[in-house]
C-alpha cells in the first residue's frame, strides 16, 4: 500500500499511527509558480524545480532530484495492492488532488485500488484547517472511512487539471458552472484561484490585497500577519513560504507597496529569518488599496497562475468582483 501525503506532517504522523505501506510527502507547491500545459513529465519537472530553486532559495540540482525521486515513487503505483491519497478541502491540497487524478487517470491502473481521503471537518475541531492538525489515532479513524475513487472522480479532475494548466483562464469559469459534485471541494477552491488574478479595481490579487491591507492595519511582522491571513482566508490553504512570496512581491517594482525590513538574507526562506521580518506600506500601496492607482500600471507584472502568465504593463486577464467574472477585453481605468 502507497499513501500519498500533501506534506511531511501529515506523513510523520501517519507513519506514528501504524498504518500499512509506505508513505510519500507530496512536496511540491503547484498553487504557486508555472504549471502549464502541453509539457512532457520530465519537461514539467524541470520547470517545477526550475521555480522552486528560484522562488524558494533551494539548489536546483536538489529540487530536480527531489521532484524526481518523487516522479519515480509515483511511477511505480502498480506495485502496490492501493494508492490512498490524502488531501484537504482548500486549494493548495485541491490542485495538487487534482494534479494526481490527472496523472493516474492516463495509467492503466492494473489490480491496484486507488482511494481517497479528503475533508474539511473532523469532529471535535472547531477550526480546522487541514490533517496536520490530528494525531495518530484521528489519523487511523480516517483511514477506515476512505473510499474508492471512481471514474467519475477520476474524469472531473483531470478536466479540472487541464482547466488550471491551461493559458485559458476562462476554462476554469466554464468548469465551474458544470457538475462539480464528484469533488465536493473543488469549485470553492477554483473560485478563490480566479480571484488572485488582478482586481479590474486596483491591479491586485485578492491575496496580494489581503496581504497589503494587514499591513495597513498594523501586522507589520511577519510572524503576527501569517496566522492572521490564514485567519481572514483558510480556503487557500496557504503556507510560510506562500505568503511572504506575496509579499515579498509587492516590495518589488519601481513604485513598491511595501518596504521590508530583516537583519539577514531571505533568499533560502529560513523560517526563523521569515519570523524576524517586518513590513511597512509605502504611499503608493495606500494610493493603490484606496483606489487610486493601479498596481500593475504601476510596477508591471510577472505573474503565473496556474498556466496563465501574466506580464508587463498590463495584464491579460483580470478579475472583477462586482459580476465575479474574468475580464480579458472590458477593462478601462476611469
Amino acid at each position: 500500500m502507497l499513501h500519498i501525503h500533501n506534506g511531511d506532517s501529515t506523513a510523520g504522523t501517519a507513519r506514528k499511527a501504524d498504518l500499512p505501506g509506505e508513505h510519500l510527502a507530496w512536496r511540491e507547491a503547484l498553487v504557486c509558480g508555472p504549471t502549464p500545459s502541453g509539457l512532457s513529465d520530465d519537461d514539467f519537472k524541470q520547470v517545477r524545480a526550475r521555480h522552486l530553486s528560484q522562488a524558494y532559495g533551494i539548489e536546483g540540482e536538489d529540487c530536480e532530484k527531489e521532484l524526481r525521486e518523487q516522479q519515480e515513487a509515483l511511477r511505480l503505483f502498480c506495485e502496490h495492492a492501493e494508492v490512498v491519497l490524502w488531501f484537504e478541502h482548500d486549494l493548495f491540497c485541491q490542485v495538487h488532488l487534482i494534479y494526481l487524478l490527472n496523472w493516474f487517470a492516463k495509467r492503466e491502473f492494473g489490480k491496484t485500488t486507488l482511494s481517497l481521503i479528503c475533508i474539511d471537518n473532523f469532529p471535535g475541531i472547531d477550526d480546522f484547517r487541514g490533517l496536520g492538525q490530528l494525531d495518530e489515532t484521528q489519523l487511523a479513524s480516517l483511514f477506515r472511512q476512505r473510499r474508492k475513487i471512481s471514474a467519475a472522480q477520476l474524469n472531473l479532475g483531470s478536466k479540472a487539471w487541464q482547466a488550471y494548466s491551461s493559458s485559458d483562464p476562462s476554462e476554469i469559469e466554464s468548469l465551474l458552472v458544470e457538475d462539480t459534485e464528484a469533488l465536493p471541494f473543488l469549485k470553492s477552491a477554483l473560485f478563490k484561484h480566479l480571484e488572485r488574478f488582478p482586481s479590474v479595481r486596483d491591479g491586485l490579487g485578492h491575496d496580494a490585497r489581503l496581504c497589503l491591507e494587514l499591513v495597513a492595519d498594523g501586522q507589520a511582522e511577519f510572524k503576527a500577519l501569517f496566522p492572521a491571513f490564514g485567519k481572514r482566508e483558510p480556503l487557500y490553504g496557504f503556507g510560510d513560504a506562500q505568503v511572504f512570496l506575496e509579499l515579498k512581491s509587492l516590495g518589488n517594482g519601481p513604485h513598491p507597496l511595501l518596504t521590508i525590513t530583516n537583519d539577514g538574507n531571505l533568499a533560502a526562506m529560513d523560517s526563523g529569518q521569515l519570523l524576524r521580518t517586518s513590513f511597512q506600506i509605502t504611499d503608493q500601496g495606500k494610493a493603490v488599496l484606496n483606489g487610486d492607482e493601479d498596481s500593475v500600471r504601476l510596477n508591471g507584472i510577472d505573474l503565473w497562475l496556474g498556466g496563465v502568465h501574466l506580464q508587463g504593463n498590463e495584464a491579460a486577464w483580470r478579475w472583477d468582483e462586482d459580476h465575479q467574472r474574468l475580464d480579458r477585453v472590458n477593462y478601462r481605468r476611469e
